[in-house]
């Protein structure tokens, strides 16, 4: 029987959530397997997750504190109550190129860098209280105001900026500490144009030494 890899890294698809992505690799390994990964991302997201396997799984929390990169799209002329494009639009003004030059859009964004002072989304896994935030807010509970949260960026660079059907997108790759929140930054960056905005897009493609390149496509995994 071939021995099973204890460290595995997968590029997840937008559209499906962590969890399945450990439901899916459970179904290919053999019976009562254990299985995790080392940090979640949104079902909007996708990119780079490590998954253990077997003794694996106790290698795991040597990388949750390990720092990341993502590409992320900031959609300026939107805000929503998720942070991202699944929730309610709250806010929407009309944006054209025009609005921003180049060498105003790049100026802010470098100057994203550094510790930051957020506010954590509403639809996250923070608990206050003793529950996750995201419960909160599903249930419709606004009597909770998210908390501040150190976050770090050691890099904001401007890719790419272009039209979109809702505004204007800022493609950002962003390399930051463990716990910092992209759909924080997005709404942040937005605040400095001082325009509503919200994370259209998000992949993570570095953690730590562990990069994109080396990952496996889920449909590269059959059972």
């Amino acid at each position: 029987m071939e021995e099973l890899p204890e460290i595995i890294l997968v590029d997840k698809p937008k559209g499906i959530t962590s969890y399945d992505v450990i439901r899916l690799l459970k179904h290919t390994l053999p019976r009562g397997t254990k299985i995790g990964h080392a940090g979640t991302l949104d079902p909007l997201a996708s990119g780079l997750m490590i998954i253990g396997i077997g003794r694996g799984t106790k290698r795991l929390t040597e990388f949750l504190k390990l720092p990341k990169v993502y590409t992320a799209d900031v959609l300026l002329g939107r805000r929503t109550s998720t942070g991202d494009l699944e929730g309610e639009v709250l806010e929407e003004r009309p944006l054209t190129s025009q609005s921003l030059s180049d060498w105003d859009v790049r100026k802010t964004v470098a100057g994203m860098c550094g510790t930051l002072e957020l506010q954590v989304p509403a639809y996250s896994a923070v608990k206050v209280g003793g529950q996750p935030l995201y419960k909160r807010a599903r249930r419709g509970d606004t009597s909770i105001t998210p908390p501040i949260k150190t976050m770090q960026v050691a890099r904001a660079e401007l890719l790419e900026h272009f039209a979109h059907e809702h505004g204007y997108v800022l493609r950002v790759e962003f390399a930051v500490g463990s716990g910092t929140y992209i759909r924080s930054l997005a709404e942040e960056l937005g605040r400095r144009f001082n325009l509503p905005a919200t994370l259209a897009d998000l992949r993570r493609t570095i953690i730590g030494e562990f990069r994109i390149e080396d990952a496996r496509p889920m449909e590269n995994f059959h059972s």
